[in-house]
């Protein structure tokens, strides 16, 4: 196990704080017999070469050393490993839902990068700042070859994490635990080059799932992996059956409903539009077993919407407003993010826009957020990247003074 490890010059790769060389001793700690150990070496992993949604050079390295600990059942806590690789091949599933990783244009993007990522000072170089890092370099090319150069590395993680998907499907079709299999499917459904051979194995996953559910009185919900692989089978081009928006279970409907609004987009039944609205208007909107944007699922359902087209669109706008009283924090930023997209389809607001001259639509989502401070908050203390997503669209980034902006002040 782990046997070509230190055949890997880490010293000289990068990752998110300069060498790379402190990744093999944090792999290694993943066999730990401590769960303590365990653990801090994943934290550890995600801060080093997933940092805030960055890969580096080290990122793709790592990722066949992590397959490996996968593909041994004796490795503890295999789902949370699905979850580092899932991070490392997509970064954070928000920038791409409802419609899925942009994949071939990346890969577009990537032309060159290679080519400037060599050529960039490495750990162990006379050239190479302990202190800045590359920073020097990367201040020296222009946007575009930045550019070539982070695609490149984020195209070469995910192609990492690309070669264990026939490992996911593994896992997916296997007898392994449920959030294993959950965390499979999830995974599975951002790599849509390879939907041939993925879209049986999620179908199969259903079919067990539902069929399991409605064979147990207690055990496992087998309802969780149903929905995160009805959702998989629409980011990877497949269509959920239609019958399931009839199924008896709420969770079952909310993944066929997001699969095929993604499937059919405009062309989807009014029955999807239905079941999204209920979702994204609902007042208990929330599963945190499912993956899919840490389990928001009006959040998702709202953003589904979106793709039926401009014939709901009065329908999803009156539902978001709906959900903003009772969401704040992440959940505040996905739900009135969508409203903001629709209240604002030309973009933000140029110059001293005054409040009666918005439009109705503009508004109404004003006076909501205006009237409902806790929609600014998270933990208690008001959210700065709310303020952000706000602000964003040329309107006053504090509550209070949107407040006396929409004359409630």
């Amino acid at each position: 196990m782990l046997e070509r490890l230190d055949d890997i010059d880490w010293e000289r790769l990068g990752n998110a704080y300069g060498s790379a060389e402190d990744v093999p001793e944090q792999i290694r700690a993943l066999r730990s017999p401590d769960a303590a150990i365990r653990e801090k070496a994943r934290w550890q992993l995600y801060g080093n070469i997933f940092h805030q949604g960055s890969r580096y050079e080290a990122t793709a390295y790592a990722v066949p050393f992590l397959l490996e600990l996968l593909a041994d059942p004796a490795t503890a806590e295999r789902e949370e490993l699905v979850g580092l690789l899932a991070a490392i091949a997509v970064g954070y599933d928000e920038m791409w839902l409802p419609d899925g990783l942009p994949i071939a244009e990346h890969r577009q993007q990537a032309a060159g990068g290679a080519e400037l990522l060599a050529a960039a000072p490495h750990p162990g170089d006379d050239d190479f700042d302990e202190d800045e890092g590359d920073s020097e370099y990367l201040e020296s090319l222009s946007e575009d070859d930045q550019d070539r150069l982070y695609a490149h590395v984020l195209v070469a993680a995910y192609d990492a994490v690309r070669a264990g998907v026939p490992l996911l499907r593994t896992l997916l079709a296997g007898e392994h635990d449920l959030e294993l299999r959950v965390m499979a499917a999830y995974t599975l459904s951002w790599f849509p080059e390879e939907a041939e051979g993925s879209l049986p194995v999620l179908a199969g996953a259903v079919t067990e799932a539902l069929e399991a559910g409605a064979t147990a009185a207690d055990g496992p919900d087998h309802t969780v992996l149903a929905a995160t692989a009805l959702v998989a089978i629409g980011l990877l081009g497949g269509a959920p059956d239609p019958a399931l928006l009839d199924d008896r279970r709420p969770l079952v409907r909310w993944g066929a409903a997001i699969g095929l609004a993604r499937a059919h987009g405009p062309g989807a039944d009014r029955a999807v539009a239905a079941e999204l609205l209920g979702w994204a208007g609902g007042k208990s909107p929330s599963d945190d077993r499912v993956p899919f944007l840490d389990g928001d699922l009006a959040g998702y359902a709202g953003r589904a919407l979106a793709q039926l087209g401009a014939g709901r669109t009065v329908e999803t706008f009156d539902a978001l407003l709906h959900r903003i009283p009772a969401v704040s924090g992440v959940e505040a930023l996905h739900v009135v993010g969508e409203a903001l997209k629709l209240a604002f389809p030309a973009g933000p607001l140029t110059g001293d826009v005054p409040f009666d001259a918005l439009d109705e639509r503009q508004r109404r989502l004003v006076r909501q957020l205006a009237e409902h401070e806790q929609v600014w908050r998270i933990d208690g203390s008001y959210f700065g990247n709310f303020r952000l997503l706000v602000g964003g669209y040329g309107l006053p980034d504090k509550y209070v003074t949107l407040r006396s902006y929409a004359g409630q002040g």
